[in-house]
């Protein structure tokens, strides 16, 4: 396998990082604040609680939860996970065989480039930073071969934060339907938008071939949980999936499943809360870049909680998160962690983070550090 550098980067620099601008989810919730908001029915499935194999494909209760989160499935269309990077590997093994070939856009997620690499031939299409980050449907249909099994998308995206307009949106499903190509969207950070219009539609309610993953971790703010899901209505994917899961991690912890459920309930407040940090979190952000124009500009995201700006200055990206990180301890994420191996990448970029409530004392930090950068000239 090959190395994975965004989580490499993190378990190298987490320990020195006193402001934590990298982060990719929401401001999280303690334990017994989020137990404070199960319904009576939850209260006692957590105090009740036995800690034995759970169902594999997710107790019933919870993929009902999170069936309702959809409009066309019900609990039989979704399988639950140890965390949404568990079903992209389980999703691209159980899909793509060796003689297949994937479309991956690019910068993404590694793992969704990585994993079905691993397995077949796959195609980089890059999200245009001239454009907005936005996708060229003709440029992706041109790459498509007559073995082309899926395509994987990731909106809003990783690192960008960019929303697929709605128009490519459909034009990328229909093109799919026609060639009957599985499109496996990425939609951790649905719900989080900047604006709710720029929502898009899950892939698995538009598109017979569409699979949707989703998790607790980036809009509700709960990683520690490790749960993610797979919402898909095809009953053969399904056993496929179900099959490749068995050699991972065979279940969910109980407990996890039972605290998901409860802030899946309470997820309008939750989300509400969330949203309110990153939109006050973003105008701060959108401040700071106005007074660092000189050297800093960015796409300003359609959702999600990070975005990718551009730096500018003779020093370098790299230089200047390696020089944040140790002398101030800032943590950014530099451009070389969403290297692809498909085509080129920009290299004067970084991801930043602004989904936590701390974010303004991080950037306050970031803004003494540029400003001496720029006093020594």
């Amino acid at each position: 396998m090959r190395e994975f550098a965004l989580e490499n980067y993190f378990a190298r620099w987490q320990p020195a990082a006193r402001h934590q601008l990298a982060a990719s989810d929401s401001e999280t919730v303690g334990l017994t604040e989020l137990l404070e908001l199960a319904d009576p029915e939850d209260r006692r499935r957590w105090e009740t609680l036995r800690l034995s194999y759970a169902d594999p494909r997710g107790a019933v209760w919870l993929r009902e939860t999170i069936a309702r989160g959809y409009e066309t499935v019900d609990a039989g269309s979704v399988r639950c996970f140890a965390g949404a990077q568990e079903g992209i590997f389980t999703a691209m093994h159980a899909l793509l065989d060796g003689g297949d070939h994937a479309i991956v856009v690019v910068p993404n997620y590694q793992s969704a480039e990585t994993i079905p690499a691993d397995i077949c031939a796959v195609t980089g299409i890059a999200l245009d930073p001239a454009r907005g980050w936005s996708l060229d449907i003709d440029a992706l249909a041109a790459a498509v071969r007559p073995n082309t099994r899926l395509i994987s998308i990731n909106f809003p995206n990783n690192p960008t934060g960019k929303i697929l307009e709605r128009d490519r949106f459909d034009r990328l499903v229909e093109f799919c339907r026609r060639r009957g190509i599985w499109l496996f969207s990425d939609e951790v950070y649905r719900l989080i938008e900047r604006d709710s219009a720029l929502r898009l539609p899950a892939a698995v309610d538009v598109y017979e071939r569409g699979i949707s993953l989703g998790g607790v971790s980036k809009p509700y703010g709960l990683p520690g949980l490790r749960l993610g899901w797979i919402a898909c209505r095809s009953p053969e994917a399904m056993r496929r999936i179900e099959r490749v899961r068995t050699y991972l991690s065979i279940c969910n912890a109980g407990p996890s499943e039972v605290l998901a459920q409860i802030a899946l309930k309470a997820g309008d407040r939750l989300l509400d809360r969330n949203r309110r940090i990153a939109i006050h979190n973003l105008d701060l952000l959108a401040q700071f870049l106005v007074v660092h124009g000189e050297f800093l500009d960015w796409h300003l995201p359609d959702g999600g909680v990070v975005g990718y700006p551009r730096y500018r200055h003779a020093e370098g990206v790299e230089a200047m998160c390696d020089r944040l990180i140790r002398e101030y301890g800032i943590m950014l994420l530099p451009a070389s962690v969403y290297r692809s191996e498909l085509l080129p990448t920009p290299t004067d970029r970084f991801r930043i983070g602004f989904g936590r409530s701390d974010f303004a004392a991080g950037l306050a930090a970031m803004a003494a550090g540029l400003h001496r950068l720029q006093a020594a000239g």
